[in-house]
Order: C-alpha cells, then sequence, then structure tokens
C-alpha cells in the first residue's frame, strides 16, 4: 500500500510529520540512491529511507557589531538567524553554502544596507557549472525576479534591475568548469539566472536548468564591506563526481 513520503519517513525515523516534511524539503532524504524531491508523493509503505545530516554551523567571526557564519548547505538563513537570535543583514539560498553575515548593532546596520546599495560589498563565489569555459566574461543583462507562493524565480528581462557578474573560469573537469564570480548588485537568485542565460546552469541546480546532483554547487567564499573581511573554506561535498 502507497503512502505519502513524508509520513513513511516520520515512522521510520520516529519524529513528527513536520519534522520528516521539513528534511525532505531541505534535501537530505534518500531512497534507493535517488533524492526524495516531494515530500507529498506515494511511496510503498516498505520504502527504505537514507537521511544526511547536514554539516555544521560554524561561526567565522564575532564582535560587538556583526556575526559572519559558514553556512553549510541544505540550512536556511532564517533557521541560522533564528538560532544565533540576530537579524540578517543578508540571505543565502537554501542551497548555497558560504558566509552569511548577522548584525548586532542598528547603526551599523544601516550603514551596511546602505554599502549595500551603493555597491560598495565586495561578493566572490565559485560555482561548478555545465559546459566549459576557457576565459573571462561579464553577464551585464539586468534580471526581473517574480515572486509568488513563497518562492522566487528570476530572469533577464529589460524590465528587470540592473545585475552585473564577472565570471572567471579556474579550472576545467571534463565538460563541467569550476568559476569564480564576483557581484556588486545582489539581485533574487542573480549567479544562478545569469549562468542559465550565459548557457552555463550550476550543477545541481535544477531550477534553473542545472543537472540533478547531491547539491547546488555554489559557495560564497568571500564578502567585503565597511573593512570587514570574511572568507569561507569550501565544504567536503563542493565536487562534482
Amino acid at each position: 500500500m502507497n503512502e505519502k513520503a513524508y509520513k513513511l519517513l516520520a515512522l521510520q525515523e520516529g519524529i513528527t510529520n513536520r519534522s520528516a516534511k521539513d528534511l525532505i524539503d531541505r534535501g537530505l532524504v534518500y531512497s534507493g540512491g535517488k533524492k526524495v524531491v516531494m515530500a507529498r508523493a506515494l511511496m510503498p509503505g516498505r520504502t527504505n529511507f537514507r537521511v544526511e545530516k547536514p554539516a555544521k554551523v560554524v561561526k567565522i567571526f564575532e564582535d560587538d557589531k556583526i556575526i559572519a557564519i559558514n553556512k553549510p548547505a541544505f540550512v536556511t538563513s532564517e533557521q541560522i538567524a533564528k538560532k544565533q537570535g540576530y537579524p540578517l543583514l543578508h540571505r543565502l539560498d537554501k542551497g548555497t553554502s558560504g558566509v552569511l553575515l548577522l548584525v548586532k548593532d542598528e547603526i551599523f546596520r544601516a550603514k551596511a544596507i546602505q554599502s549595500f546599495k551603493s555597491q560598495e560589498v565586495e561578493k566572490i563565489y565559485t560555482a561548478w557549472v555545465s559546459g566549459v569555459i576557457a576565459e573571462d566574461f561579464t553577464i551585464d543583462e539586468p534580471l526581473l525576479t517574480i515572486k509568488r507562493n513563497n518562492s522566487a524565480y528570476s530572469k533577464v528581462s529589460k524590465d528587470g534591475k540592473e545585475s552585473i557578474s564577472e565570471v572567471s573560469p579556474l579550472e576545467v573537469h571534463g565538460k563541467r568548469t569550476k568559476v569564480k564570480v564576483v557581484i556588486k548588485t545582489g539581485r533574487t537568485h542573480q549567479i544562478r539566472a545569469h549562468l542559465k542565460h550565459a548557457g552555463f546552469p550550476i550543477i545541481g541546480d535544477t531550477v534553473y536548468g542545472g543537472r540533478a546532483h547531491k547539491r547546488i554547487l555554489l559557495h560564497a567564499g568571500y564578502i567585503g564591506l565597511l573593512g570587514y573581511e570574511f572568507r569561507a573554506d569550501e565544504p567536503k561535498d563542493f565536487w562534482i563526481n
């Protein structure tokens, strides 16, 4: 007899239905070697699940103004902010790892927000993409973000906001390239949408045309603002098979 995936998982793990659904939504549940992507999908009653644990949340730096976190994939920015007890200065997508900033001082927060608006914040990401990139290039295309039902999707559009991403190849592995992406603008899903538009979707980013993988291979490695500089090493799972 078939049953919804999250209910079967709850029974197997001895947890609540809500907790089981959250694990599936976070991309941590596998069955038969494949990720379970729909919590309400009907599955055989004897299905055996494998649940992966996300990497630990590591604090990089803290003073009286700011907290820098090395965020693992599969954990939301909001979950980290709630646990730390301070508001987010910016956010990373659930599948993206790397430097995440929270603020402790309202005066500093106002200055930081202005720095973001003035494009004075430097952000450097790394990503693995499909396709071979041999030379640096810049994507200067406006992005329009559509939000509905607690989700967002960005696309290149003349009606969008200015968005600039500078892409540099770091290494090539088969028909896949590891790239560095520098951005000054910080539009929703900017790197994901820009790389899709350029024909080099991020591996693991199925929403933007990337091939399936354990996680989205996008990492926020560096951010610099108001005299601060923070770096986060790439996690062990930031690799291609």
